[in-house]
């Protein structure tokens, strides 16, 4: 299986002109990428798919996000939240187009984009609606209810409320706890890589470096940036170059040929790196992005998005008939100063997104992505003074082609404080849908049997009596 490409630049540089490796190079690089081609032509056909995963790390305020507008709610909501309410007139109107749950939805003002997605309107009005949102959505071992919560002899997440423990939990969707880290992203591509992908690249793609979601028993990230692979930019004209001497120097110690064993292994397996991270930037680089580049914003999620979506347009390219990418957008962790800075940072992200998600569009590969956010936790109804703390459960988007757009799925909690869905502390919600079933459905659609669930979702036993969520048509 594909490992991890290193993120040490010096490790994926090219040779350049006048070197003497730079014919053994281009020979190897250039049966590859036919290899690649031909196994793509014959055993592809058009049967791709892609999940890809924004991490808003830190712990959204979502529940400012997603508002209750209709009377009932909206008083529940501002009751709740005090000072830090958003004004009823302010908030953009969503209307759910099919059943839903009955109740109306408003947007945080700085999510025009977001709105047009949900509602299939501006830029979305051919396609129809693309977003819905997952209500109370978090981490559960099994289900769970408030008694059962506070009995204290209840299977419950490990370190609840912590970050570093409940953003690794959302990857790895075993919140009690694993004797071998791994993600749930990484354990389908242990199950599917092998028979469904024929390529020299890894079917987790990272665009945020190292992460837990993606890495399996077998499987490790393969790490790119916004210009492509793990490549150097630069003078590559002569040996009197930096660049050139350097890459000298690199590709002597990678041609080499070591008495010792780890040696040699060593300089074979990043060799091999370093040919599958030019293979993947020869594709990555053929891509025409005049069609879509002028639609993103200069900001780096917006970029990083881009980059996604060329990802997705070369899979085929590079055999990859299944692939995940992984994004991280981090800054959520408002305990200050959450009115005015959420509010540029949801402004960037409901930007970034529909640009994204327009891109697929152009590019005719909507009907066959499918993208969701994920965040650490949600965080407290109650007012801090300026912000608000860390809680439990909260709202996520969910969006794509594949998707029954125009939703909020789920159940939306009772915000009332201290009320049925509160564990306490000043409005901590208690999840009502677990990520286990949100990842299942998922996981489904991209392939993964009934069989082989539970190695992908350890856990999705104990949620067997739970109902399917819906999300996808």
């Amino acid at each position: 299986m594909p490992k991890r490409i290193s993120r040490r630049k010096f490790l994926g540089e090219a040779s350049c002109a006048g070197i003497g490796s730079l014919s053994v190079l281009t020979s190897l690089l250039n049966l590859k990428l036919a290899n690649q081609a031909a196994a793509a032509n014959l055993s592809i056909g058009g049967d791709c798919k892609t999940i890809v995963c924004i991490l808003l790390a830190g712990g959204i305020d979502s529940f400012n996000f997603l508002v209750r507008r209709d009377v009932d709610g909206y008083a529940q909501y501002s009751g709740a939240r005090t000072d830090l309410a958003l004004g009823s007139e302010t908030l953009l109107p969503i209307n759910q187009s099919g059943v839903g749950d009955g109740n109306l939805y408003g947007l945080h003002p700085s999510c025009s984009g977001l709105a047009d997605m949900f509602n299939g309107t501006g830029p979305f009005a051919s396609s129809g609606s693309r977003l819905s949102f997952i209500s109370n959505i978090g981490t559960l071992v099994q289900p769970t209810t408030l008694t059962q919560y506070q009995s204290g002899n209840f299977p419950l997440p490990k370190s609840l409320f912590s970050h570093i423990d409940q953003i690794t939990q959302w990857q790895t969707s075993v919140p009690q706890g694993l004797s071998e880290l791994s993600g749930w992203a990484g354990r389908m591509a242990d199950v599917l890589h092998s028979d469904l992908n024929t390529g020299a690249t890894s079917m987790s793609i990272s665009l945020a470096g190292n992460n837990v979601f993606q890495i399996g028993k077998d499987t490790l990230q393969f790490s790119i940036t916004e210009d492509g692979a793990l490549l150097p930019s630069g003078p590559a004209a002569g040996l009197g170059s930096t660049e050139a001497r350097k890459n000298f120097a690199v590709d002597g110690l990678l041609g080499g040929t070591y008495n010792n064993m780890v040696q040699d292994a060593f300089a074979t397996h990043v060799s091999n790196s370093h040919d599958s991270q030019a293979a993947f930037n020869a594709v990555y680089q053929s891509i025409d992005d005049s069609a879509i580049a002028p639609l993103f914003p200069s900001t780096g999620i917006a970029q990083e998005l881009l980059a996604a979506a060329k990802t997705i347009k070369a899979r085929e390219q590079l055999g990859l008939r299944r692939s995940t990418i992984f994004i991280q957008r981090g800054g959520w962790d408002h305990h200050g100063e959450l009115l005015v800075t959420q509010a540029a940072m949801l402004e960037e992200l409901s930007d970034a997104i529909s640009a994204y998600q327009q891109a697929l569009e152009i590019l005719g590969v909507a009907d066959d992505v499918i993208s969701y956010t994920a965040s650490d936790f949600g965080r407290t109804l109650r007012s801090n003074g300026r912000g608000t703390d860390h809680a439990w459960g909260g709202n996520q988007m969910v969006w794509g082609g594949p998707i029954d757009g125009g939703n909020v799925f789920g159940a939306f909690p009772d915000l009332s404080l201290n009320g049925p869905d509160d564990v306490g502390f000043g409005g901590r919600m208690l999840p009502t849908t677990s990520v286990d079933k949100f990842f299942e459905e998922m996981s489904l659609w991209f392939g993964v049997s009934s069989a082989d669930m539970n190695m992908v979702l350890p856990n999705i036993g104990n949620f067997s009596t739970e109902p399917t969520i819906g999300f996808i048509s």
